[in-house]
């Protein structure tokens, strides 16, 4: 757990010019601890801050860099250099005054990019309305993705890019297979790309080309309007 008394030597860390994807996670439930856990282990720097110190002191052995903090005191933000991260993220789910006063604090300090975490779509429209670079409602997004694999028992899997479009897993038709993409023309008809067909669950075919032949069990991973993707379907 970084303490109180080491907080200039961790600003002296995230402001070191070498270091590069560096985050700002403020509050430290199970979305924000998961959050400051996947990144770190991909390798990015990450100041995770709970105002809470015994949250702060459960997560103190999985997290390298904890300290705790009002992160809604823009002046204690400022003494942990709190300006010099590239994004910063606003993950508090229960107090919404907290959650705003976060976000509008790291927009004054000029941190490059405000992301914030919303539980309702009226939250997501005032968030938005102070400057938060983007809004995400995790608990919506979830459940749009479980109800689009729910009804479409051949998207192997779905990722929601806007309302309308999104990235789909999606087991090949009968009547695709032995036809080359080219002759398949699914960009044509369908106005889907093909990024990439997974094949005999240990291969994967990025950016195929026109010639390749589509073959019985491809998994197609396309993109474009889910609309269309349940038409090729």
């Amino acid at each position: 757990m970084v303490r109180p008394k080491d907080q200039t030597q961790i600003g002296q860390h995230f402001n070191d010019p070498h270091h590069h994807n560096e985050f700002i996670i403020i509050g430290l439930g199970r979305f924000g601890t998961s959050l400051a856990m996947s990144l770190t282990a991909y390798e990015h720097d990450v100041l995770a801050i709970d105002s809470d110190m015994k949250r702060v002191q459960q997560v103190s052995q999985l997290l390298p860099h904890v300290i705790q903090l009002d992160a809604t005191d823009i002046e204690a933000l400022r003494e942990v250099g709190a300006e010099s991260f590239d994004t910063g993220i606003i993950c508090i789910g229960t107090d919404f005054e907290s959650n705003l006063l976060a976000t509008v604090a790291l927009q004054k300090l000029g941190v490059r990019r405000v992301i914030t975490k919303a539980r309702t779509v009226t939250q997501q429209e005032i968030l938005q309305r102070v400057g938060a670079d983007e809004v995400i409602l995790p608990e919506h997004e979830a459940g749009v993705r479980l109800a689009r694999r729910l009804a479409a028992i051949d998207f192997v899997d779905f990722l929601e890019l806007s309302q309308d479009t999104g990235g789909v897993e999606i087991v090949t038709p009968d009547y695709l297979v032995g036809q080359s993409l080219k002759q398949a023309e699914i960009r044509q008809r369908y106005g889907l790309a093909v990024v990439a067909i997974k094949r005999n669950s240990d291969e994967v075919v990025v950016s195929p080309g026109a010639d390749e032949v589509i073959q019985a069990d491809d998994i197609l991973v396309v993109l474009g309007r889910t609309i269309d993707c349940e038409r090729l379907r």
